[in-house]
């Protein structure tokens, strides 16, 4: 089962922005294949990863990405606005 709160962040990060507007598929589709390769990391030298390193590690990569994403993107600066955060 998937943390709440791992569902709520990202819901409430993407709200704050008005952000929604611009996650099309292809971007979405991107972006989830940009974090799959972080969790195939589990995976890199062993056959069968630990389920709870999975779940632990999944659920670390969400929140504190999360986290870093936060302050590269302030709601205050990148409301409304897909520039990248070197440039708001």
């Amino acid at each position: 089962m998937v943390d709440p709160k791992v569902r709520a962040e990202p819901a409430a990060f993407v709200a704050q922005r008005d952000w929604a507007q611009f996650h099309t598929p292809e971007n979405l589709t991107k972006c989830i294949a940009i974090e799959a390769g972080e969790l195939l990391e589990c995976f890199q030298w062993v056959a069968e990863a630990d389920p709870d390193q999975i779940r632990t590690n999944s659920r670390h990569l969400i929140l504190d990405k999360l986290l870093v994403t936060r302050a590269k993107y302030p709601a205050k600066k990148a409301r409304g606005r897909s520039t990248k955060y070197d440039q708001l």
